[in-house]
């Protein structure tokens, strides 16, 4: 069971690396619906740069490479204390996101009638939820 949730969340890990560099260099497709909005307007919270957005892209390859390894699909690495690390970090940091900050993102924020915000409840928060509990499972 734990191999196949394993293998979900490197394929939705990859997906959504590919997706952001996509926007790095561009892309619009999705944009609208992935950006939190201030209440009562359309004006975003924040402005995703080229570099930062590269950044994420990045950091959620490295993640799944920590599956990877936890999970003992890379030959050359095997699980250690500094996997083990790099998994406690991913499951705090997915947790926290799937909680949120109150305001503009995850479960309990008060901001929710946006399309990120209608999004982020249905799809982003629960998705972030599942990946840390992933995260969470490969320390045992």
């Amino acid at each position: 069971m734990m191999y196949s949730l394993s293998i979900m969340a490197i394929v939705l890990l990859w997906m959504i690396s590919i997706i952001h560099i996509y926007w790095a260099f561009g892309g619009r497709w999705g944009i609208g619906a992935v950006i939190p909005v201030k209440g009562g307007g359309q004006q975003a919270v924040f402005v995703p740069r080229k570099w930062g957005t590269l950044c994420v892209a990045t950091l959620i390859l490295l993640a799944s490479l920590i599956i990877l390894i936890q999970q003992g699909f890379v030959a050359y690495f095997q699980p250690s204390s500094f996997s083990k690390v790099g998994s406690s970090v991913c499951a705090c940091v997915f947790i926290a996101r799937a909680i949120g900050d109150f305001k503009y993102v995850g479960f309990f924020k008060s901001i929710k009638h946006s399309q990120f915000a209608k999004n982020d409840t249905k799809f982003y928060s629960p998705l972030c939820l599942f990946l840390g509990f992933i995260y969470l499972e490969l320390l045992f």
